[in-house]
C-alpha cells in the first residue's frame, strides 16, 4: 500500500504521525492498495548523495534457514512489544532494510530501468531536504529478470536495521504456518540496498557513570587501558581504536595502549564498543549487562556534536564516549561468523519512513 498523496497537505506532519495513527489513517482511506503485486525501484534523494535499492518482500523461510544473517541479538519484551504493533495496524508499515554485496548485473538493470521509467510516487520531506520516490517495475519479463539475478547473484543477505521488526513477523510466521492462512505472513516487506549504497554512522554513550564512581577513580582505571591525551577543543576519534569523550566540560582523546590491543590479536573484528564494554564499563562502573542498564543512553552520530554535550551537561556526574564508526565490512564480517555486536553500535543512512509504503495483512 502506498499513502493517498491526494490527501496529504504536509509530508512532515503526516507521515510524523503515522506510526502512532496508522490503523486509523487507513480506516479514513489515506492508503491505497496496489491494483498488482509489484517491485520497486526505491531512491531516496539528498543534497549530496541519492541512494538506489529495491523494495520487495523476502521469504520469512531464508531468515529462518540463515540465509538472511544479523549482527544484533533481539529481547523478549522489544519483540512482545512488536507483536501488538503488527495485531494493531494489521500490517508492517516499514521496510526492514536488507544489505547485501554489491553486483555488477543488478546494478546494471537498476541504471537501465530508471533511464526509462518515472516515479509513481514521489514524497518531499522539508525538514530534513530528502525526497523518497518509488518506480514501478510491473513487466513480467523484467520482474523475473531481477528475481533471477538476486536468486543467482545474492545468496546471503545482511540485516542492517530492523532486527527485531524481522524476528518479530519470523515468530508470528512460524506459530502461524501450521494454519491454512499461514503463508499469508510468509512474506516479509523489505528494503534492499547493496553495501555501498549505505552509510554507517557512529552511535555514541552517554552514561551516568560519576554518580557512584569518584573521579578520581574513574581517571585511574582510564589510565590503565588508554593513552589519555587532553583536547582544546570537542572533536569526533579521527580512527579506529581511538575514543574521545566529554566529561566535567572538558574533552580528552583516548587510545587503546597496545597490550589492550595484543589481547584481541587473533579476533578477525575488533570492536571499540566490545572493548568499552568490557574494560570500562563492567569494570568501573559494574554495567553488567548494556542491553537493559537504564544508566546509558544512545546518541545517534549524525547528531551535531553540539547535541551530545547538550545532553551530557543536563547531569553532572555524566560522561559521554564517542565511538569511531564501524565498517561495512567488519559488520558483514560479524554476520558471516555468526556473531553479534553490542547494541546500538550502527546507525544507517538513509532512514526510511513509517508509511511510505506498506505490507497489508489481510488475514488478520
Amino acid at each position: 500500500m502506498f499513502p493517498n498523496s491526494d490527501l496529504i497537505t504536509s509530508n512532515d506532519s503526516f507521515f510524523g504521525g503515522v506510526k502512532e495513527e496508522f490503523q486509523d489513517y487507513r480506516k479514513s482511506g489515506f492508503f491505497i492498495k496496489e491494483a498488482q503485486e509489484s517491485i520497486f525501484v526505491y531512491q531516496i534523494v539528498g543534497q549530496t548523495r541519492t541512494f538506489t535499492g529495491i523494495i520487495a518482500c523476502a521469504d520469512l523461510e531464508e531468515y529462518l534457514k540463515g540465509k538472511i544473517k544479523k549482527h544484533e541479538n533481539t529481547l523478549a519484551y522489544k519483540e512482545q512489544s512488536q507483536l501488538q504493533l503488527l495485531m494493531r495496524r494489521k500490517a508492517i508499515i516499514k521496510p526492514i532494510l536488507l544489505t547485501y554485496h554489491p553486483v555488477t548485473a543488478i546494478n546494471k538493470f537498476i541504471e537501465e530501468f530508471l533511464k526509462r521509467k518515472k516515479p509513481v510516487q514521489s514524497f518531499h520531506f522539508e525538514s530534513e531536504n530528502f525526497t523518497h520516490k518509488f518506480f514501478e517495475i510491473s513487466d513480467g519479463d523484467q520482474l523475473e529478470k531481477l528475481q533471477k539475478l538476486f536468486a543467482k547473484k545474492v545468496p546471503e543477505m545482511y540485516i542492517a536495521d530492523g532486527h527485531h521488526r524481522c524476528s518479530t513477523n519470523a515468530l508470528f510466521y512460524q506459530r502461524m504456518k501450521k494454519k491454512k492462512e499461514g503463508e499469508d505472513y510468509r512474506d516479509l516487506l523489505c528494503a534492499f540496498f547493496p553495501s555501498n549504497e549505505l552509510e554507517i554512522h557512529d552511535f555514541n554513550r552517554i552514561v551516568e557513570g560519576l554518580k557512584n564512581v569518584s573521579l578520581t577513580k574513574f581517571m585511574a582505571g582510564l589510565s590503565q587501558v588508554f593513552e589519555i591525551e587532553y583536547l582544546e577543543t570537542a572533536r569526533k576519534p579521527n580512527e579506529k581504536h581511538e575514543l574521545t569523550i566529554y566529561l566535567n566540560k572538558e574533552w580528552y582523546s583516548l587510545k587503546w595502549k597496545g597490550e589492550i590491543l595484543k589481547k584481541y590479536k587473533n579476533h578477525k573484528v575488533i570492536l571499540d564498543a566490545n572493548l568499552l564494554d568490557e574494560h570500562i564499563l563492567k569494570p568501573i562502573f559494574g554495567i553488567e549487562d548494556i542491553r537493559t542498564d537504564t544508566r546509558i543512553k544512545y546518541v545517534e552520530g549524525v547528531k551535531p556534536i553540539q547535541d551530545i554535550i547538550d545532553k551530557t551537561d543536563k547531569d553532572e556526574g555524566r560522561i559521554a564516549f564517542i565511538i569511531y564508526p564501524v565498517k561495512m565490512e567488519e559488520l558483514l564480517l560479524v554476520a558471516d561468523q555468526n556473531k553479534v555486536m553490542p547494541p546500538k553500535s550502527t546507525w544507517f543512512e538513509p532512514r526510511m519512513k513509517n508509511g511510505l509504503v506498506s505490507q497489508d495483512f489481510k488475514q488478520l
